[in-house]
């Protein structure tokens, strides 16, 4: 049975280390004789393709350097406008034409990646823009995993991006806030029922990370992320939690310590503090 790696907004930032990443990991299963956990493919989903061929390109340097990098798994680059049911079902079509080469196949992991944050006070926001966030961090997520899990078998895994402004109302960061607490509240609910079946769940929740989502979300008004960690180590800390089978994935001290305290911090008044004092600039 052929074995696939899905990763979605594998264009830029935590998509490009989670491609990497997981196509060592698979590697790594492979030369460790653990082929029952190794990948024989991994797409890469995302809507600009020039971005999707540099990350190719990166994993095939990366398994240039391995010492055995026939044991990598093949790159499939997938442009597609991950956006609404209409990217959802784009997937849908993907994994059913290559159910037709394929009859018998297993994703072996899922990662739903891909989103987008918009920085200001709502009322100030583009609200079609707002609406597509919407679309893609929600709803094109759901299609995503609703049309996957017919092939999410026994010790498959499944990582959803939520955030950790999914455990707080946010000012100045509202529907982005909003769209992550659905994906975080989705996500714990999917490792309940699925935990029955052998699927791994875990929800990746971090804080300020060092990629292009505050010049995206700013719309270049602020051009990196305050404060960012490595998306590297993010996603490194986040597979290993996948791979014990661990519900959350929060690395820093400082995220796992607000989250916590955000049990005791009532909803309107984090929504309150955040818009007095937490600005955030956007064009």
């Amino acid at each position: 049975m052929k074995k696939i790696i899905i990763v979605t907004g594998a264009s830029s930032g935590l998509g490009v280390c989670f491609a990497r990443q997981l196509s060592k990991e698979s590697a790594d299963f492979r030369r460790c004789n653990k082929t029952e956990c190794a990948s024989d493919e991994i797409w890469l989903l995302a809507r600009r393709e020039d971005r999707l061929l540099d990350t190719r390109q990166q994993i095939l340097q990366d398994a240039a350097n391995y010492e055995k990098p026939e044991y990598y798994p093949a790159v499939k680059v997938c442009p597609v406008d991950l956006s609404g049911k209409a990217g959802a079902v784009s997937v849908k079509q993907m994994l059913e034409q290559y159910q037709k080469e394929e009859p018998f196949f297993q994703i072996s992991v899922l990662v739903n990646n891909a989103g987008f944050g918009t920085y200001g006070e709502f009322a100030n926001t583009d609200t079609e823009r707002e609406m597509n966030m919407v679309d893609v961090n929600c709803t094109a997520l759901t299609g995503i995993v609703g049309f996957a899990l017919p092939w999410l078998k026994k010790g498959s895994r499944l990582i959803n991006t939520a955030s950790l402004a999914s455990f707080l109302p946010l000012g100045n960061f509202a529907v982005y806030g909003a769209t992550k607490s659905y994906v975080l509240s989705f996500t714990v609910v999917l490792a309940a029922e699925l935990k029955g079946k052998g699927i791994s769940v875990t929800a990746l929740c971090p804080g300020p990370v060092s990629t292009e989502f505050a010049d995206v979300a700013s719309k270049g008004a602020r051009k990196e992320v305050r404060h960012g960690l490595s998306p590297e180590k993010t996603v490194a800390h986040c597979l290993k939690k996948s791979r014990k089978g661990k519900l959350y994935a929060i690395m820093a001290f400082n995220w796992k310590f607000q989250a916590a305290a955000s049990r005791f911090v009532g909803r309107y008044v984090g929504a309150w503090f955040t818009y007095a004092f937490c600005k955030r600039p956007s064009n």
